[in-house]
């Protein structure tokens, strides 16, 4: 899983970032994935470096960095685009820390699956 698990990570960052584009803006657009998904890929990959999450896994270092590298995107992502931290970013940050956490957590289950049932790893 370790080698699949930042692959699974960003895959599930972009579906919450096209999920947002889709239902706050009805299309996608470079601009919006530069606007959303760089500060979140960001975030998350260097709270991941922080955390060790990739090279030492484990499900506390998973918790640790979703749980710094989501409010970091966030801040990051308001600060961009010069909103103020009030209640509709507040509202935000619930939104991504429920979203990312259990789409990262389905897509890492996902992947594990997907190795299981794989002919290659049944040899």
């Amino acid at each position: 899983m370790s080698r699949r698990a930042p692959i699974a990570d960003a895959l599930a960052i972009l579906v919450f970032v096209t999920i947002g584009l889709l239902s706050h803006h009805g299309d996608l657009t470079l601009r919006g994935y530069a606007r959303d998904a760089l500060p979140f890929l960001g975030a998350w990959f260097a709270a991941a470096l922080l955390f060790h999450l990739y090279s030492r896994p484990g499900w506390w270092r998973l918790a640790a960095t979703w749980a710094v590298g989501v409010p970091a995107a966030v801040l990051v992502r308001a600060l961009a685009l010069g909103r103020h931290l009030g209640s509709k970013e507040a509202a935000f940050l619930v939104v991504s820390l429920v979203t990312v956490g259990l789409l990262v957590v389905g897509f890492r289950l996902l992947s594990s699956r997907v190795l299981r049932a794989s002919p290659s790893r049944r040899r």
